[in-house]
């Protein structure tokens, strides 16, 4: 069975950080710019911190690509973090020529202490440096290699921030395409010009008083099949993925799709979608309420899904916490960081979205060169006009 496989490895002030992915069928045009364009979406956005403006990420192709097209094998990758030289002695793999200051108060709400109890690990660095969301680069890179690819069979993802904070967008009745255009116009990746105002102004309150906000970002994919994922068993279910790789990302603690938790409070009459035929059209559902997936599979609508991301633990105004060494209380460790990073989040969101579908793509189709997977897609195309 074909399927995707992709890993990262690095810190957030190591020399870099990588990814391979493997699965990605052959004769695949791939540049560089592919993947830079969300890399620097990721960086963006009011009321990122100090680190954004260090970075300029760039993706560095180094296996797998052939004078721009795809070999079918490995695809690795390489971001350099440009703050690694500002941390010279303190973080890379040769030894230290003298021991660095440990790390020694765990921030509540990070891996600090867990992982450091996890892997019996007295400077909490060693931990909070592979936790950080710096390690989200790698991913963004590669969903913008999977973002290629969907984008060869006429499936596109964006993403659009839904609230932050108290504050919450109204979704104005516009096709796809248009909530598209104003998401990526707005630095919060917001459509709604006057909730995106009051956004920043709540940012900016938080930020004066040390402390951060967190919000809730929504991702579609049009163009989607139906068929993609399976019922048959609990691991091939596409919501049950779905909702796996977005709470894979930091902060995030809630996913939903389609009505999501709004569901349990409606009638069954409310919330499932009618069915209707049209010989033009085929089978079509007038509503979306399920957001695209019904049984864990694609069935043709949109793909819909939102994640919740909390506060970023990391404060100005540090909460209390203990010593690992003394055992003594303390005020938590204060790392550089973000006011708010929902907008960065939800290109992140559309990263995993992508490398998701990717893989149900794979898993449903096959192919060894993009041609054959080509093939394979109409053919299925045929078969669904035909049912």
């Amino acid at each position: 069975m074909a399927r995707l496989r992709w890993m990262t490895a690095g810190e957030s002030h190591g020399p870099s950080l990588v990814a391979i992915v493997e699965g990605i069928p052959a004769g695949m045009p791939l540049l560089s710019q592919d993947v830079d364009h969300d890399l620097a979406r990721r960086q963006r956005g009011y009321g990122r911190g100090g680190r954004m403006k260090i970075e300029t990420d760039r993706a560095e192709l180094v296996g797998g690509v052939r004078g721009g097209e795809t070999l079918g094998g490995p695809i690795a990758l390489r971001i350099d973090n440009r703050d690694h030289a500002n941390w010279a002695g303190r973080m890379g793999p040769d030894p230290f020529p003298a021991p660095p200051e440990a790390l020694t108060r765990p921030r509540p709400g990070h891996a600090d202490l867990a992982g450091g109890l996890k892997y019996d690990r007295k400077d909490l660095r060693d931990i909070l440096e592979r936790a950080s969301a710096r390690e989200t680069a790698s991913r963004v890179a590669v969903g913008g290699i999977c973002r290629k690819l969907l984008s060869l069979l006429q499936i596109d993802i964006f993403a659009h921030v839904v609230s932050i904070g108290s504050v919450t967008a109204t979704l104005p009745d516009l096709p796809f395409a248009e909530l598209r255009a104003r998401a990526r116009a707005s630095d919060l990746a917001c459509v709604d010009p006057d909730a995106e105002a009051a956004m920043r102004t709540a940012i900016h309150e938080a930020s004066h008083a040390g402390d951060t906000l967190g919000g809730v970002f929504e991702v579609i994919a049009t163009g989607l099949p139906p068929g993609l994922g399976s019922h048959v068993q609990w691991d091939r279910k596409l919501d049950g993925r779905l909702a796996q790789a977005l709470m894979s990302i930091h902060a995030i603690k809630g996913v939903e799709l389609g009505l999501g938790f709004t569901a349990a409070t409606l009638r069954g009459s409310q919330v499932h979608d009618p069915i209707t035929y049209d010989p033009t059209h085929h089978f079509d559902r007038p509503t979306n309420r399920a957001g695209g997936l019904e049984g864990g599979i694609t069935n043709g609508m949109p793909l819909i899904c939102r994640a919740a991301m909390k506060p970023i633990a990391t404060l100005r105004r540090a909460l209390p916490s203990v010593d690992v060494h003394t055992k003594e209380p303390f005020d938590a460790a204060h790392e550089r960081s973000d006011i708010c990073a929902v907008s960065a989040a939800s290109v992140v969101g559309e990263a995993m979205v992508a490398i998701t579908l990717v893989d149900a793509i794979l898993e449903k189709f096959g192919g060894d060169s993009l041609g054959e997977l080509r093939r394979n897609v109409e053919t299925y195309r045929a078969q669904l006009a035909a049912y």
